[in-house]
């Protein structure tokens, strides 16, 4: 097609919107490992996964041979008031880098919690008003997630109960704030409202937390009031399912106008934007129809692709949820306080740590000021202030974009921008007045952690 009929943002119409959900396990040979009971160490039935979570989100968790389930419609109806979202040509970056290279990038961040989150926020609300419940508890790193299912619960009067990793909550009030505002309690984690914070608390006086303290705190909530249950915005098998919504809609678009993407990149943290991105074109890929260059960017501060260990650990810092097999630094791992909240989990996805295994996905991983140069420069150009956690898909497109430039291929590269930086201010100030330092761990940092691995029969 040729290249002045390409406009800058692809929209798709209301009926082009999917109306079911891409489960990629579908087409996986080598499916993820099984989640463990950590008492037992075998795995976990659907009972034994009730107390936690919502009845219908066990069987979607569980599923793995349904290729496609449907999307309510009370869900589809709430989807169009921000969905779809745009596909969007980087024209201008592209110019600036002087590249071949055509930039695309689906942008998440037209919705009031500033991010994808709400793609899976307002399905798990919906499964849980649907079984009764009263309310849902759930952890926040960044604030996103916590910002959108605050929005989801407000929808369908369910009572929310947010522990929010303490350095974002310092970092970050205005995103509380959001969650406020939309009816949502918010706790700094480690807190010594639960039994697990205050042990967390002991073990590491004057911890800034990290994602696995505030999914501890969130489980032991849930799992100790009756109409309770646990909600997670990422790592689960059924968030990657929700938000194959965001590669659903991106690969309807780029097929409208005959466009083959070379190079697919997303920031990962626990794996819920990177997989809803790739979904539909890693099931391509599994079923050899066609093949593209995956990668995964990670923070080098908290880099669990590229320098963890492939083996069973537990989810949370305090240890009481369920073993998932999945690249892992150590549950007892807590991150630098980086500005990419987002992304501070010791862990990765199941699905993903497998297909990662597998080799149909690669991994990299970047310095936060290198990011923070890729956010300023993406800024200036495309008009988008971006999230830290996109920042990282940034970085990685614009280094693939010079490296076109240096060899004159002419290459397609669509990127994930999740969400936008709003309220990461205090983060871009660091960086702008030369306050911003890296912080890697060192190889006896991450050893100590692995050592503690739980000890998983073969």
């Amino acid at each position: 097609m040729a290249e002045n009929t390409i406009p800058y943002k692809i929209y798709l119409t209301e009926e082009e919107m999917p109306k079911a959900w891409y489960n990629l396990r579908s087409d996986m040979k080598n499916k993820p490992a099984p989640l463990l009971n950590p008492g037992t160490g075998k795995p976990l039935s659907a009972e034994e996964l009730s107390p936690i979570f919502c009845e219908e989100l066990v069987k979607q968790e569980l599923d793995e041979t349904t290729p496609f389930i449907e999307i309510p419609e009370d869900i589809r109806n709430f989807y169009k008031m921000y969905r779809p979202s745009p596909l969007v040509r980087a024209y201008c970056l592209e110019q600036k880098l002087g590249t071949p290279a055509k930039i695309y990038y689906k942008f998440e961040g037209n919705n009031t919690s500033g991010s994808h989150k709400l793609n899976s926020a307002i399905a798990q609300a919906y499964y849980a008003k649907k079984q009764g419940l009263k309310g849902v508890t759930t952890e926040t790193g960044a604030g996103q997630w916590g910002t959108a299912l605050s929005m989801a619960c407000s929808y369908f009067d369910l009572d929310c109960k947010v522990f929010m990793v303490k350095v974002s909550y310092e970092q970050k009030p205005f995103r509380r704030e959001v969650m406020r505002t939309y009816g949502a309690s918010v706790v700094p984690s480690p807190s010594e409202t639960t039994e697990v914070g205050k042990k967390i608390l002991a073990e590491h006086p004057g911890t800034t937390g990290s994602l696995g303290c505030a999914i501890s705190e969130a489980v032991e909530v849930a799992t100790r009031n009756p109409g309770y249950r646990y909600v997670l915005g990422s790592v689960l098998n059924q968030v990657l399912l929700h938000q194959s919504v965001i590669g659903l809609e991106t690969k309807t678009a780029l097929d409208k106008y005959g466009i083959k993407p070379d190079i697919i990149i997303g920031c990962a943290g626990g794996g819920s934007n990177l997989g809803g991105l790739i979904a539909p074109f890693m099931g391509e890929k599994l079923r050899g129809e066609a093949d593209y260059r995956i990668i995964a960017v990670e923070p080098a501060s908290c880099p669990s692709f590229t320098r963890g260990t492939y083996a069973y650990d537990f989810c949370d810092t305090g240890m009481i949820c369920p073993l998932a097999k999945m690249y892992t630094l150590g549950s007892s791992f807590i991150p630098s306080a980086n500005h990419a909240g987002g992304l501070r989990f010791h862990g990765m996805s199941s699905t993903l740590s497998q297909l990662y295994h597998d080799g149909y996905i690669e991994a990299t991983s970047v310095e936060q000021t290198s990011v923070f140069e890729a956010a300023e420069q993406f800024a200036r150009v495309e008009g988008i202030l971006p999230a830290p956690e996109s920042s990282h898909a940034i970085r990685v497109a614009i280094d693939e974009a010079l490296k076109c430039k240096e060899t004159g291929e002419e290459k397609t590269i669509v990127f994930g921008l999740t969400g936008t930086g709003y309220f990461d201010l205090v983060a871009y100030q660091k960086y702008n007045d030369g306050e911003m330092t890296d912080t890697i761990p060192t190889d006896e940092d991450i050893a100590a952690s692995i050592a503690k691995l739980p000890k998983v029969p073969e």
